[in-house]
């Protein structure tokens, strides 16, 4: 997945797969770059003349009598001392404000046989052709006319354009990747070629709908013409020659910068300068123009100053959107990019920066994969937080210091999508493993503890492993008979009401892992797959809750005539061995080992003592919370090792119990030293006191122990020859 997001975002970066949404990305970021960026101060070398609402209150509607706009003119250069004077407007038309045309009209017709009337109109004339003023005006200083060009084919051109920008030979290698324009709106001919030069105001319209760049040149029939800005420059810097910057790459020859004299100004293939915009709208030095006209405005105001003259009011629609706003005036774009070419530091995109960034995104695609997929959630999100944030400054750097335009969305999609990827992957594994957990483990646990290894399923794992568990086994005495007496169906019934009740016990509480089902029998056992540090005593616990339980489940069967049921349950403590074992047909999560074993053959001899649960040594020492009473120190068969048996008989802290367990132990006392009489006697002091089939048994074995003392020897353990 990595390397496919490598492949198409440097198809991308390479043009051989153009993605539109990297396109809307790569504007938003340039638009948050330029308002990050933004300068805060106006250019003093710049100033707008704004065609503003109090100017049309005082002179009227636009557009002004060309006298006006001649007076206007002469006091920018005559008294303000301006460098240059662009106009971001079109005299497309003649002035007919002053009436000229309609009386030379009725010279010409009605009132021809009229000699004075005539006369006077010879005279007069020079005073009413404002169109002649204006021209006047224009001549022998640095004026430049703005015009506008259309691809519309219904449109018609009008006017006459100004001198070409530079000779189209010049362009030739790149001319195809030019803007070319069908038609153009220029000035009469007698006011353009009175002004120094012309350049047209059209800027480039993303699909947003967003102005972010303006074409330098466009072609018009073969011939290449400034942008307005570019021309006042021209005209600022002494009438600079214009020279193209046609770099080779790849064998393709590509236009990548303009050159004003000794200023280099950087432009895209297209001959597109991007736009750095200082700030909002008004960053830079507004004059209303009826205060310019009446000399209202300090005499040095505009002295060496490149003046724009344009419109702000709504009304004459040369607002556009911008990335610094939404009603931004269009004189203040050329006003931005001025600013840029004089200080040389329009945002550029050389051609090693093609080269750059798809080394950084080959960078990047295995440094990252390698990365995210060793780390956990967290750092991968630090890792890629402080990448973002690392790669962002470089990116304003860069635009800021370097005033290189950094083509940064397919780095940053990236980042992100490889962090997603990561993340995703990341969730899928976990819910894999955590499915797989239920899978296995859900049989055996109750859901919560399934809920618990979920969350962290790393630590959890099938492989076999060596635990201290805590090991239970309860069998249903007299089972063969039970099952004899009642038909299948009743018998599935009789045994499904059972292992509920038993498997509830074992679940609930601090729950522990049935095994297995061994007809009548139950294994489970406490430890594993989660750690549990009181296994021991859940366990008991749990075996003392079976065996309380068995009184009314009998009552249940009793109800349905089912036969009553006597329960044995043995728990012992030690090392076993837990996993995932079987063959390669079927496979259990089980217990193995010696422990497993011994807690079989201690629940086994319940029978034998008449108690209902037994418990190991090592079992009562792990879990010393109970009443314990002693009952005997065995060998099973098929262990060398003695074991010393207790019953547990409370939870809870009970003296009458406790006084019990003692006085018993008095008895084993006596028995291990050999004195049986003693031992008898405090045996029949309990049996007055509460009699139960375990004193029964040691009594008969007291006698039996006195009329036959055993070897000397003896060690006071019982031996078992079976199971």
């Amino acid at each position: 997945m990595g390397l496919l997001c490598f492949v198409l975002l440097a198809a991308h970066a390479l043009n051989a797969l153009r993605l539109p949404a990297l396109d809307r990305l790569d504007a938003y970021l340039y638009d948050t770059r330029v308002r990050l960026a933004a300068d805060s101060g106006p250019d003093p070398r710049i100033a707008i003349i704004d065609i503003d609402e109090k100017s049309l209150a005082a002179l009227g509607r636009w557009p002004w009598r060309r006298d006006v706009v001649a007076r206007l003119v002469d006091q920018v250069f005559v008294r303000d001392h301006a460098k240059a004077l662009g106009f971001d407007v079109v005299f497309a038309e003649t002035d007919d404000s002053t009436g000229l045309a309609t009386l030379r009209r009725l010279a010409s017709g009605e009132l021809s046989d009229v000699p004075e009337f005539a006369t006077t109109l010879n005279r007069i004339a020079p005073r009413l052709d404002t169109d002649t003023r204006f021209a006047t005006a224009l001549a022998q200083r640095n004026t430049v006319l703005g015009f506008y060009f259309s691809q519309d084919p219904k449109a018609v051109s009008a006017g006459v354009l100004p001198p070409p920008a530079l000779d189209a030979g010049d362009l030739a290698p790149v001319a195809n990747a030019i803007p070319q324009a069908m038609h153009y709106g220029a000035n009469l001919a007698q006011l353009q070629r009175a002004a120094a030069a012309g350049g047209h105001f059209v800027p480039t319209v993303d699909a947003d709908g967003v102005i972010r760049r303006v074409p330098l040149l466009v072609q018009i029939d073969g011939q290449y013409y400034p942008a307005l800005s570019l021309a006042l420059v021209q005209q600022a810097l002494g009438k600079a020659p214009i020279s193209p910057v046609i770099e080779v790459g790849a064998g393709v020859p590509q236009l990548e910068a303009l050159h004003v004299g000794h200023t280099r100004l950087a432009v895209d293939r297209y001959g597109r300068a991007t736009v750095p915009y200082r700030g909002p709208a008004r960053s830079f030095d507004y004059f209303s123009a009826i205060d310019v006209l009446n000399g209202n405005i300090p005499a040095a105001t505009l002295v060496n100053r490149i003046v724009l003259l344009g419109a702000t009011t709504p009304g004459l629609n040369d607002l556009r959107v911008t990335p610094v706003g939404e009603a931004y005036p269009g004189v203040e774009i050329h006003a931005n990019l001025i600013s840029a070419m004089l200080d040389g530091a329009l945002p550029s995109r050389p051609g090693y920066l093609l080269g750059a960034e798809v080394v950084l995104l080959a960078v990047l695609t295995p440094l990252l994969v390698w990365l995210l997929a060793r780390r956990p959630p967290l750092q991968s999100s630090v890792v890629v937080l402080v990448l973002l944030a690392v790669l962002a400054a470089g990116d304003v750097w860069l635009w800021r210091v370097q005033h290189v335009d950094f083509p940064f969305a397919s780095t940053l999609t990236l980042v992100l999508l490889l962090y997603v990827l990561n993340m995703a992957w990341g969730y899928i594994f976990v819910t894999r493993r955590q499915s797989q957990l239920r899978e296995l483990f859900g049989q055996y646990v109750v859901p919560e503890l399934v809920d618990r290894m979920s969350a962290d399923p790393g630590r959890y794992t099938m492989a076999g492993q060596s635990r201290e568990l805590s090991i239970l086994f309860t069998d249903v005495r007299r089972f063969t008979s039970i099952s004899e007496s009642m038909p299948p169906a009743e018998l599935t019934q009789f045994m499904n009401a059972f292992l509920t009740e038993i498997s509830t016990i074992i679940r609930s509480g601090q729950p522990g892992t049935i095994d297995k089902y061994i007809g009548d029998c139950v294994m489970a056992f406490w430890g594993a797959p989660i750690p549990d540090p009181l296994h021991a005593h859940n366990a008991v616990l749990a075996a003392l809750n079976i065996v309380a339980a068995i009184r009314p489940l009998n009552q249940r069967f009793a109800a349905r005539n089912w036969p009553q049921v006597v329960v044995g349950v043995g728990v012992h403590t030690g090392i076993a061995t837990v996993g995932d074992m079987g063959s390669s047909y079927r496979l259990t999560y089980t217990a193995m080992g010696d422990a497993v074993n011994l807690s079989s053959r201690i629940e086994s001899l319940t029978k034998f003592y008449g108690v209902p649960v037994l418990v190991s040594g090592a079992t009562r020492d792990a879990a010393p919370g109970f009443v314990y009473r002693e009952v005997d120190r065995v060998r099973v068969k098929g262990r060398e090792d003695a074991v010393t048996l207790y019953e547990p008989l409370s939870s809870v802290a009970d003296p009458l119990l406790q006084t019990q367990a003692d006085g018993f132990a008095g008895v084993l006392v006596a028995y291990r030293a050999r004195q049986w009489a003693e031992a008898l006697r405090q045996l029949q002091i309990l049996r007055s006191q509460a009699d139960c089939a375990l004193y029964g048994l040691w009594q008969a074995r007291l006698e039996t122990m006195q009329a036959s003392p055993p070897p000397a020897d003896w060690d006071g353990v019982h031996v078992f020859e079976s199971k």
